[in-house]
């Protein structure tokens, strides 16, 4: 059976993959006996001769895989052929959204390749594997990039029926091999039962699957592509989002400059009954005050100098979909007025014309300005503010989505990556840590020029902290005042290569310094220039050095 398993890349014969090698398995020194899951095979092989349920079979298998297991999540998929996808059966360890993301192609990812060649695939650590797709979206952790990922197919003859996988950290290179056996065998047993169902529920199999894809295409709808973010005050405005869009309300988007209005109105605009009908953004701020009324409305030929032909504005343009005003607070009183006529009649009028025109447009305004504080000043129209106000939607800004920022970060150096012709693997931790210590001011805009910034400097395939502006680079996070000087600069690097270091190593000073071709007492005068601690770094047991 063992040769049913296929060991990624070798590593799971490499004792530096793990903790402290265990070579005497027998004796069991994780605590971990596997000799106790015998009388489990017992009562499952039980079920699957008395039973033709798949699904009590599955229940006792995830279970067996949660309990005497003891992995963090346990998934099946079952491959449907007709449709070619591959998709999640059953599972623990993951939500209902995360498992609805579950849809592989054969050859797509991990899963995809194991169902593709009929062989399984043990990846001792999954930060280590380009293959793993993450397809679920399930959180990312630091447990979890040092967790290992089993999936063996399911299969009847030569036929691939669907995968069982499971994840879990490991310390010991035989406990993670004898698992891996353990569940193909399992699927050995469940494969007749498997492949029952498949010939039992082929419609209704093609059905849940089509069913999946269009949940997922309508999530996506609700939650563009082009909006990152899992916080909780993005998934506030989600949900904004998703009640406003059947709406024709008039929608006031508010927040700070760079914190992505233009995104919602355009998610707004695309998941409503008009997405079919044009789309047109109208910046109030870059517009002359004295051209703004012509842009707006449109003017009629001979109706001021230069006038030489008849303009249709930005409203005639949106007559059956969207105008999108941004900057709507930088409006002057006298555009305001005509503006809220347009809000109560949908009726404009071109600049130099008399004749007045009938629009269907849905109107949604963004605005990074107070506009309450404005109409106590008089500079706005309190009439106008209550109308453009029917439905507030505010963005919030980059301070209040710690969560986030990491998830844009990466989303950011992939494009730049894309962008430069770079091939960027990742973010170094002193880089993360600047990046989650800083407040922001300019938002998702000034963030993704940062990163930017960091793809074009990087020298190799990570992005440093000093490859990140000055204004990131505060003595708190770095532990040295980046500068420009070469002293300074030489500080930066020692720095961030001391934290990978022991990072990699779990807070082994000996084993970092060995890695940096240091004696342990020159690191321990480094860390200690910096104020770096090996307790920040510990994992639990460190991990040897490659030999």
């Amino acid at each position: 059976m063992a040769n049913d398993v296929r060991h990624t890349a070798n590593l799971i014969d490499d004792d530096a993959a793990f903790g402290t090698p265990i070579d005497d398995f027998s004796h069991c020194g994780t605590g971990e006996c596997r000799v106790n899951t015998l009388p489990v095979l017992y009562r499952l092989n039980h079920v699957v001769s008395e039973s033709s349920d798949l699904g009590d079979a599955l229940r006792l298998i995830l279970d067996i895989m949660r309990t005497s297991l003891r992995m963090d999540r346990g998934i099946i998929t079952l491959y449907d052929r007709r449709s070619d996808t591959i998709y999640i059966h059953d599972s623990f360890g993951l939500t209902d959204e995360e498992r609805r993301r579950g849809i592989y192609a054969p050859g797509e990812g991990i899963t995809g390749k194991v169902v593709e060649s009929g062989q399984a695939i043990v990846v001792p650590r999954l930060s280590e594997s380009t293959d793993f797709l993450n397809r679920t979206q399930a959180s990312e952790s630091e447990r979890r990039a040092k967790a290992a990922f089993i999936c063996v197919p399911i299969m009847l003859g030569r036929k691939v029926l669907g995968t069982i996988a499971g994840e879990r950290v490991y310390r010991s290179r035989p406990l993670l091999k004898q698992d891996a056996e353990f569940i193909a065998a399992v699927a050995l047993m469940i494969a007749p039962l498997v492949e029952l169902y498949l010939i039992a529920n082929v419609d209704k199999v093609a059905l849940e699957t089509e069913n999946l894809r269009l949940r997922n295409a309508l999530k996506e709808r609700y939650q563009p592509a082009n909006i990152i973010g899992t916080s909780k005050p993005m998934l506030e405005v989600y949900e904004l989002i998703r009640k406003v869009s059947s709406s024709p309300a008039t929608v006031l988007i508010l927040g700070e400059s760079g914190v992505g209005k233009e995104l919602v109105a355009g998610a707004i605009h695309y998941s409503s009954p008009v997405s079919d009908g044009p789309f047109v953004k109208f910046n109030c701020a870059a517009i002359p005050e004295n051209l703004a009324e012509s842009g707006l409305f449109g003017h009629e030929k001979g109706a001021f100098t230069g006038a030489l032909a008849a303009h249709k504005g930005s409203f005639e343009q949106a007559d059956g979909g969207t105008i999108f005003l941004d900057e709507v607070g930088e409006l002057t009183l006298a555009v305001q007025a005509k503006l809220l006529r347009v809000l109560q009649e949908r009726v404009i009028e071109r600049v130099g014309g008399s004749r007045p025109l009938k629009v269907d447009v849905r109107i949604i305004a963004a605005t990074n300005r107070d506009l309450t504080a404005m109409v106590e000043r008089g500079e706005f129209r309190e009439d106008l503010y209550y109308r453009l106000n029917v439905v507030p939607i505010t963005v919030p800004p980059l301070r209040d989505r710690d969560a986030d920022v990491i998830l844009l970060a990466d989303h950011f150096v992939q494009a730049a990556s894309r962008r430069n012709a770079k091939s960027i693997k990742r973010i170094s931790t002193p880089a993360l840590n600047m990046l989650m210590a800083y407040h922001w001011p300019g938002n998702v805009r000034e963030l993704e020029n940062a990163i930017e910034r960091a793809v074009i400097l990087s020298d190799d395939d990570v992005i440093h902290g000093y490859n990140l502006p000055p204004s990131l680079q505060t003595p708190a996070e770095s532990g040295t005042a980046f500068g420009v000087s070469l002293e300074n600069k030489i500080h930066a690097v020692e720095y961030e290569m001391i934290v990978e270091a022991l990072k990699n190593s779990g807070g082994n000073v000996g084993v970092a310094a060995g890695e940096l071709g240091l004696t342990r007492r020159m690191l321990g005068l480094r860390m200690e220039r910096y104020g770096i601690s090996y307790k920040t770094y510990r994992t639990g047991t460190p991990r040897p050095p490659n030999r």
